[in-house]
């Protein structure tokens, strides 16, 4: 199996589509080309007017992903390849943070570095109650996260826990996640994918319009320090969608 085949796309009738890490044996650590096929999957679902939900999923139980393969690094020589990285993995992340629609992190077991940043773009995660997120960097490879994912970590998590990941090289526990607000739920192993499902039916019943623009206004205060917002206010007000929604309550 190529590195491309190990991330795979469905469509469920339902309208979610479901990308999937799967490279198991290896914790679903991530290649450059599982990078540039998870990019080619996420354009599929943005151009699919019948996909209205995404999930990011990891195979095998043990890992969401584990962060990309330590074999990507051997060939650096020197600072200029860690910039030349980061600015593709941001290319990644900023992909999935800009999907229109609602987009869940479906946890199952370990959400490491690469990992980590992929599932705080996700609008909402989902985890087994045996899940640990963190990004060890300071243990392992003496590297570190670009300032636009500790910006995201820091947004989503607050700076004591964001120091705690990086500086102690710690990990937060499905609990403490889930206590601190950055998991929508923590269950069961076998309660996980129905639970994810469950939360993207209940996104989907709800105003596309309405989350395109609040996703994007989230995206460029966290990691653009942008306010200017005529743009996505004129699309709101000027839909369809907005005429609709005062005749009906109106009309009640």
């Amino acid at each position: 199996m190529s590195s491309a085949e190990c991330v795979r796309l469905g469509v469920h009738a339902s309208g979610v589509a479901e990308i999937v890490i799967h490279r198991p044996e290896r914790h679903n650590a991530m290649t450059r080309q599982m990078y540039e096929a998870l990019l080619e999957h996420i354009g599929a679902c943005v151009r699919n007017g019948a996909v209205r939900s995404v999930l990011f999923k990891g195979a095998g139980g043990k890992s969401f992903i584990s962060g990309t393969d330590i074999a990507h690094f051997k060939d650096f020589h020197d600072g200029r390849d860690g910039i030349a990285y980061e600015a593709f993995v941001e290319r990644v992340i900023d992909a999935v943070e800009r999907i229109a629609i609602p987009t869940v992190a479906v946890v199952d077991g370990w959400a490491v570095g690469g990992g980590l940043a992929l599932a705080t773009a996700c609008d909402f995660r989902v985890c087994s109650d045996a899940s640990r997120f963190g990004a060890p960097i300071a243990r392992t490879l003496s590297n570190t996260l670009s300032s636009r994912n500790i910006a995201r970590l820091q947004a989503a998590l607050g700076v004591p826990r964001v120091k705690r990941m990086l500086l102690l090289a710690d990990h937060l526990t499905a609990q403490e996640a889930q206590a601190c607000g950055y998991v929508h739920a923590a269950c069961r192993p076998g309660e996980l994918d129905a639970a994810a499902h469950a939360l993207a039916e209940r996104l989907m019943a709800l105003s596309p319009v309405t989350h395109k623009a609040v996703k994007e206004s989230i995206r460029r205060i966290v990691v653009e320090q942008r306010l200017d917002d005529d743009d996505l206010i004129e699309e709101v007000y000027g839909s369809q969608a907005f005429r609709d929604g005062v005749a009906t309550f109106i009309g009640r």
